[in-house]
């Protein structure tokens, strides 16, 4: 699974590096390197000028709250746990079905969180767990796979711009042997040349899966950081710096850093 990650780039260097065509964001988000579910994040987005409009869909970065809430949902608290999509039941999954089919995104992060469990036992007797940060070696920005839904408030008033909820999911896929080790799910990523057809909302739906695939061996890197990350209140760039050797569990260099 995905459940946290990093996103710091600025919104005016997203829409460089995404070629956005308007940016809809009425305030910038602060660098997060510790973006949790239901926290606000950025996503690319291609939405038509209007309803009315014949234009073509344009590209847009827009802030959405991460955990999808499927726009026939009746208690928007449905997005606390939908946070991830398996790549293998997306297109077919009632959940996600609608959103697969015309509203896809691209969630652009630095790089994300995963827990290896160590032979060490915590208070509780469950394994301690030891975070690893996982990223591009050349450090380019990480665009996940993701969707995004629009769910109407029922209790709002027409007038209300309140009304709608964007809402994101990001898509998962099995872990490349690489990273497999670590855990045995990572979001999937879309190429860069893949951009434009993963958001094309006129897009077919048969044509989609074809587009999503793990990332090449060796194109990631993953390396053990702070606990720090573990608790959501935690932020600041030292969450992804890297850990000193000598203050990783010995089986954890012995099974995951070797």
């Amino acid at each position: 699974m995905c459940g946290r990650y990093a996103s710091t780039r600025r919104p005016e260097d997203l829409v460089e590096e995404f070629e956005i065509a308007e940016a809809m964001v009425a305030a910038p988000l602060e660098p997060d390197w510790n973006v949790a579910p239901t926290k606000e994040v950025y996503a690319v987005v291609e939405r038509p000028p209007s309803r009315e409009s014949e234009e073509p869909p344009q590209r847009q970065l827009r802030v959405l709250t991460w955990g999808l809430v499927p726009s026939w949902a009746k208690d928007p608290s449905i997005g606390n746990r939908m946070i991830n999509a398996r790549m293998e039941t997306v297109a077919e999954k009632p959940a996600y079905k609608r959103a697969f089919a015309k509203r896809r995104c691209l969630l652009p992060a630095d790089g994300y969180f995963e827990w290896y469990p160590t032979s060490q036992k915590g208070k509780s007797g469950k394994p301690l767990k030891q975070p690893f940060f996982i990223r591009p070696q050349d450090g380019s920005t990480l665009a996940m796979a993701g969707l995004y839904e629009i769910w109407r408030d029922p209790t709002r008033e027409e007038d209300d711009p309140a009304r709608f909820r964007w809402t994101c999911t990001v898509i998962t896929t099995d872990a490349e042997d690489t990273l497999g080790h670590i855990h045995d799910r990572m979001p999937l990523m879309v190429e860069r040349d893949r951009w434009g057809q993963w958001l094309d909302p006129t897009a077919s739906s048969d044509s989609l899966l074809d587009l999503l695939t793990p990332a090449a061996p060796g194109r990631l890197e993953a390396y053990a950081v702070s606990t720090r990350v573990s608790n959501v209140r935690n932020n600041g760039p030292d969450l992804v710096e890297p850990l000193p050797l000598e203050d990783v569990p010995d089986d954890v260099v012995q099974d995951v850093l070797r």
